[in-house]
């Protein structure tokens, strides 16, 4: 939390206090003129400054204010936003603790392409969390002697997989009693993985662990497979026809994958093209599907090869 109060508002800082007392909030979102809301994961709160207390009600919930957010960009960027352009073009900034920041308000455009984002009105604050342990389950399931099956995470957007994903990560590199720690290179386009701010990783994700940050998937795996001889590689939300054509390869090379993919259900995921396609070749052999259940709960489906329950 003391990484987050440091670009908060001073008036706003008793605000991020009561929500750290209710419950680890997972996002915070800031809107010009609309309520400051903090998602925990259960339920929605709102920030009634009149009596500095948290609220289910939106009737007299804190409305941002555009100064909130100029002073938010300022504290973010250190004072220097146009050093953070490349950041900007890709729609978030990692601060220190790992915790993300979507930003959206006017795009600047150049021959088609974003070149940065000016006039921010928009913040998604994505609390940093680690829950270590959260795949203790899921290991014996994808262990394969002293390996690992190869894997997908599949769910819905919110669901944690990405959460399951580093635990996953940790543990195959940490090793355990009659495991060995496994070499594994980490693609984090989006930096939600390792959170690497300034370059070194803000989450644990085990001692064997290499990280390319900031990369693009397709050619991060590329450049593991040249440089870092990975015996796994851990990829998030993969999602374009390079990305497969790069784990097609990477699993022809004779590494091992773990990752991720967003479906809504499972049927949903075995009408997707490349999807089905790795199911008749036989490329994965554990599906792992995620569901966000009640009272913030997450409840795993594994399947085999053949989507069949396991």
């Amino acid at each position: 939390m003391e990484e987050l109060k440091q670009i908060f508002p001073l008036h706003l800082r008793a605000f991020l206090q009561a929500g750290w007392k209710a419950g680890r909030p997972e996002e915070i979102r800031m809107r010009i003129g609309r309520p400051l809301i903090m998602d925990n994961g259960r339920q929605e709160l709102f920030w009634d400054a009149s009596t500095e207390c948290l609220t289910e009600s939106m009737d007299k919930a804190y409305l941002v204010t555009a100064t909130d957010l100029q002073e938010m960009v300022a504290f973010m960027s250190n004072y220097s936003l146009y050093a953070f352009d490349e950041e900007l073009r890709a729609g978030f900034l990692t601060i220190q603790g790992g915790h993300r920041i979507g930003i959206a308000g006017k795009a600047v455009c150049e021959q088609g392409c974003i070149r940065t984002i000016r006039q921010i009105s928009f913040l998604n604050i994505r609390v940093a969390g680690e829950r270590k342990g959260c795949a203790d389950e899921m290991m014996p399931l994808i262990r394969h002697g002293q390996t690992i099956y190869n894997t997908l995470i599949l769910s819905a957007p919110g669901a944690g997989k990405t959460t399951l994903l580093r635990d996953c990560i940790r543990q195959l590199s940490q090793g355990g009693p009659g495991y060995k720690g496994l070499k594994v290179g980490v693609v984090d386009e989006r930096s939600e993985i390792a959170a690497c701010y300034l370059g070194q990783p803000q989450n644990d994700l085990g001692p064997r662990t290499d990280v390319m940050d900031g990369c693009p998937k397709s050619e991060g795996m590329l450049l593991l497979l040249r440089s870092m001889s990975p015996e796994i590689i851990g990829v998030d939300e993969l999602g374009g026809q390079k990305d497969y054509e790069a784990v097609e390869y990477a699993l022809h090379c004779g590494c091992r994958l773990i990752g991720t993919m967003h479906g809504e259900s499972m049927e949903d995921m075995i009408h997707k093209p490349y999807l089905s396609k790795w199911l008749a070749q036989g490329f994965f052999e554990r599906y792992l599907f995620l569901e966000k259940g009640a009272g913030g709960s997450r409840n795993v489906t594994v399947y085999d090869e053949r989507c069949r329950k396991l």
